[in-house]
């Protein structure tokens, strides 16, 4: 083996563990409604979308998005798993699966879990997001299960 193939792999290995890091910083983030921290983690252009919750552009719609969480939620607990990260030179995708408990802002217990698709830019020596996509898999009453209610936000989530 090269020491270029070596050094190849090892960059290669340092980029997932950053990206990792990145995501884990950005479920803190959301988590502690530490808004500036969690912009600070996106590129200038960078996308946030989600079926049935919306889809903001550039890092001021994406802040003004977290800022508002709280009238949809008052609880959520990031836990993610099972990372599947690509890297290209300076360009990295990643998918994520999420399970999170939830408090509606009614007081409803709420069980969600989705999918996230992301994409990743290496920028100044940083890894940032360029795109995030949320793709629901259920977001269920606690006492209802996702088998009765499987989710809430195809309809009224307040």
């Amino acid at each position: 083996m090269t020491e270029t193939t070596v050094e190849r792999r090892l960059q290669r290995l340092e980029d997932v563990e950053a990206i990792k890091v990145l995501k884990a910083d950005y479920c803190f983030s959301v988590d502690q409604g530490d808004t500036d921290r969690l912009v600070s983690l996106f590129r200038d252009d960078a996308v946030w979308h989600a079926p049935g919750i919306g889809r903001y552009e550039g890092k001021d719609a994406i802040e003004k998005f977290f800022h508002s969480l709280p009238e949809m939620m008052r609880f959520w607990l990031h836990m993610v798993m099972n990372p599947l990260i690509t890297v290209e030179g300076d360009e990295a995708q990643g998918r994520w699966y999420l399970l999170e408990p939830n408090t509606l802002k009614n007081g409803t217990p709420v069980w969600g879990a989705a999918r996230y698709e992301e994409r990743y830019r290496r920028q100044e020596g940083d890894w940032l997001f360029q795109e995030i996509e949320l793709l629901p898999i259920f977001w269920s009453p606690y006492e209802d299960g996702w088998e009765k209610t499987r989710n809430l936000f195809d309809g009224d989530a307040s």
